[in-house]
């Protein structure tokens, strides 16, 4: 099939490479965007903000053969890939983006892909709230435990305005697209020193696999050039990512909040999962969003084919990633596997109830990293929930297999989630335990640290990077680790209806 033939069911463009027709991806040429400006940079790559001047795609106008578009002057995220060598990667990427906004709607939207010229770029929505870090460092305090999920790692990442917005459908009596969303807000990833185009193509499936099978990552427009290089064109997501989010808005976030957006990111991973992708590079700056408080997306899924061959040790691959979220495995050498990807969530699940990153008062370096494999995990404060607790510290096991899968902690946050509507259920009563203490300590200790003021390491590095160390140890929990999860597990298993039909919790050991 050729790459200018429509789909007669849905009226969109069909092409060689992706099997499918919706949701369309587009190449959108660089001039199509305005206002761009650098947002954010990371390991491997450039976020920058735009406008996209004609909006997104809504449907083919047959009656004038051309796209009708919407959202003209719409806000995306144009994310640059700095230092890949092969284009496949870029491919990856988008496919798994794709996969998980489609399906589960679980990452931030993508749009298609752009050149700004010197590198491909990643067109995607543009979260407004930003990352969940730099979110919950201003809205913590607001969040409450109903929404505490809602709410990228390669190139760089720009905003820009797409001047013909998203196609529509195709005008049939006018020969063209008809769009909608003149001047759209979208995202370019700019794929920098890439070699192959390949590689941004492997990125480009992901996005479509993801978003359009489970609606998990950002929306994929298509794809442009600067002209230096490649840039997919992605939904500009308004509230950015969740780091930065949290760092400006954490004071404002309730606890009610946490438990809705805690059991939406388990739903969204467990769905990437189903589609056999492994994110490879998951913390809070790959979870964007429009609005923190109503979703979340995935973003990011660059990383899997860039971990090749060590060329100066071809028996060991290069790690690549943010120290604090990677898996002790993985650190010491072993496959990544789902379970690497289960490891992260609990670190961004205690960062969320917590208000910190990980690790942010020393180096992010072996010395850390030996540690980690030895059993260093984030101290979990006591007043947190024991029901959380024991996610937290299961998703944190160093047995791998003793680990829960997505569709398990999606089941477990989804019931805490529920109960939350139950004044008497017993995550209820420990929330308003830890919302006690904590209103407590803030009348009580003015000097204490909280997630507003607390200081970070000059070595303490939140963006990917290359991670090569070398004779690191094997994977063990701390001595009184698999204790005190034996003995929180054996409280859960006192957990039964009563005669009023609640549920009982015996904490007394906590």
């Amino acid at each position: 099939m050729s790459s200018d033939e429509i789909c007669l069911e849905c009226n969109q463009e069909w092409n060689e490479y992706f099997k499918w027709c919706k949701p369309l991806i587009e190449w959108i040429p660089y001039d199509r965007f305005k206002d761009v400006k650098q947002i954010g940079k990371g390991g491997f790559g450039t976020i920058y903000y735009a406008k996209w001047i004609d909006g997104e795609i809504e449907k083919w106008d047959i009656e004038n053969q051309q796209w009708k578009r919407y959202n003209e002057d719409k806000k995306v995220a144009l994310k640059k890939f700095d230092n890949f060598v092969n284009f496949n990667d870029v491919l990856n990427e988008m496919e798994i983006h794709l996969k998980t906004y489609t399906k589960h709607n679980a990452s931030i939207k993508f749009h298609g892909i752009t050149q700004d010229p010197e590198t491909y770029m990643m067109v995607l929505d543009y979260a407004i709230d930003g990352n969940l870090r730099e979110y919950l460092k201003i809205n913590f305090n607001n969040i409450n435990w109903k929404q505490k999920l809602c709410k990228g790692g390669f190139g760089t990442i720009y905003y820009a305005k797409w001047i013909d917005g998203e196609i529509e459908k195709w005008d049939i009596e006018n020969q063209q697209w008809k769009r909608y969303n003149e001047d759209k807000k979208v995202a370019l990833k700019k794929f920098d020193n890439f070699v192959n185009f390949n590689d941004v193509l492997n990125e480009m499936e992901i996005h479509l696999k993801t978003y359009t099978k489970h609606n998990a990552s950002i929306k994929f427009h298509g794809i442009t050039q600067d002209p230096e290089t490649y840039m997919m064109v992605l939904d500009y997501a308004i509230d950015g990512n969740l780091r930065e989010y949290l760092k400006i808005n954490f004071n404002n976030i309730n606890w009610k909040q946490k438990l809705c957006n805690l059991q939406e990111l388990s739903y969204k991973l467990m769905n990437v999962h189903k589609l056999d992708i492994v994110h490879q590079d998951f913390h809070p700056g790959n979870i964007l969003s429009y609005n923190f408080k109503n979703g979340i997306y995935i973003s990011d899924f660059g990383l899997s084919k860039l971990i090749g061959e060590n060329p100066n040790n071809p028996e060991k691959k290069n790690i690549v990633g943010v120290l604090p979220y990677i898996a002790p495995e993985v650190l010491s050498g072993e496959e990544y596997t789902k379970a690497a990807d289960v490891y992260s969530f609990g670190i961004i699940v205690h960062e969320m109830v917590t208000g910190f990153p990980p690790y942010p008062d020393i180096p992010h370096d072996k010395d850390l990293a030996i540690k980690i494999c030895n059993g260093l995990r984030p101290k979990i404060p006591f007043h947190i929930p024991k029901l959380i607790t024991r996610t937290i510290m299961r998703c944190w096991d160093a047995r791998v297999t003793h680990r829960p899968t997505f569709k398990e902690l999606r089941n477990e946050l989804w019931k805490y989630y529920l109960d939350y509507y139950n004044k008497d259920s017993e995550i209820v009563i420990q929330i308003k335990k830890a919302e006690e203490f904590s209103a407590n300590q803030e009348s009580t200790n003015t000097s204490t640290t909280t997630p507003l003021n607390y200081q970070t390491h000059p070595q303490a590095v939140y963006t990917s990077r290359l991670l090569n160390y070398s004779n690191l140890p094997k994977p063990k929990n701390e001595e009184n680790f698999e204790k005190e999860l034996e003995e929180l597990t054996e409280s859960m298993s006192n957990l039964c209806p009563s005669d009023s039909g609640q549920v009982n919790l015996n904490m007394s050991n906590f």
